[in-house]
């Protein structure tokens, strides 16, 4: 009996971390569309703390009844939490792309509870979550790869 050599028959890349493919662009796409809409959000979340006059509808009239204020901290500080999983993505760690998929969720019911305020605007950001949500569970363990 021989004892088997390093080039053995076993498929070494069964083990080994995948080869980057062109699914990769769609990981970088996702982490770029996450830090864009996290400035997306930043500015929201300023206008709608410095001026709240700025918007088509009062308070009253959005679909979740909060004061301009609140909804502009809202929008800040999520705003920095989705900038920081987007950075993250670039890194290829599986907890961002959890993250990244779970905070796009979130903007698209945060903008669409916002939509009555500024209607053109939500849209937008909602299409590009749903681009990240695509984005990140078609593919991403390549990225680590890259």
């Amino acid at each position: 009996m021989t004892e088997p050599t390093s080039s053995s028959t076993l498929d070494d890349s069964a083990y080994s971390e995948p080869r980057a493919t062109g699914w990769v662009g769609w990981i970088m796409f996702a982490g770029t569309m996450m830090i864009m809409i996290s400035f997306f959000h930043i500015i929201q979340g300023l206008v709608a703390i410095l001026d709240d006059e700025y918007f088509l509808v009062t308070d009253n009239g959005l679909t979740v009844h909060l004061d301009y204020t609140v909804w502009g901290w809202t929008h800040l500080i999520g705003g920095f939490v989705v900038g920081a999983a987007g950075l993250s993505l670039f890194l290829g760690h599986m907890w961002a792309r959890v993250i990244g998929v779970i905070l796009a969720m979130l903007s698209a019911l945060v903008n669409f509870a916002f939509i009555a305020a500024y209607p053109l605007w939500s849209v937008i950001v909602i299409a590009l979550d749903v681009f990240v949500i695509l984005a990140l569970t078609m593919h991403g363990k390549e990225i680590k790869s890259f």
